[in-house]
């Protein structure tokens, strides 16, 4: 099951990296109706290059995977609440794409990260 499990949350770690360098190009360039956000579009790459190392550690079984899977969704959560208070609190443009992501990624990042926490607390 731990394998099983290790593997998913790899696979869906690289998925998650996929679509913030969506957003990080969106962001640099105006694509998919958003407008140009520099600083959304520093934070979309350094996620997705977090959530990209950390699955290539769990898909390889790398020994500091688990560790990686903690500390790249604990830091793409953040990520992603920062750009809701940016929302809130900024005068940029909000769309509803945007609030859309905000939300399912920040859920998702939360239950990766409470899955990475239980299985490598078990595990060990």
């Amino acid at each position: 099951m731990n394998d099983a499990l290790r593997k998913l949350l790899g696979a869906m770690a690289v998925v998650f990296a996929l679509t913030f360098l969506t957003g990080a190009v969106s962001h640099a360039w105006g694509l998919l109706g958003e407008p140009v956000i520099v600083p959304a579009t520093v934070v979309e790459s350094a996620c997705a290059a977090g959530l990209l190392v950390a699955g290539y550690g769990s898909l390889r079984g790398r020994v500091w995977g688990w560790n990686a899977l903690i500390y790249a969704h604990a830091g793409a959560l953040v990520g992603v609440l920062v750009g809701v208070l940016a929302l809130a609190l900024g005068p940029s443009e909000d769309t509803a794409l945007n609030t859309w992501y905000h939300r399912v990624m920040a859920a998702l990042l939360a239950l990766g990260l409470g899955g990475s926490f239980y299985i490598s607390r078990t595990d060990r």
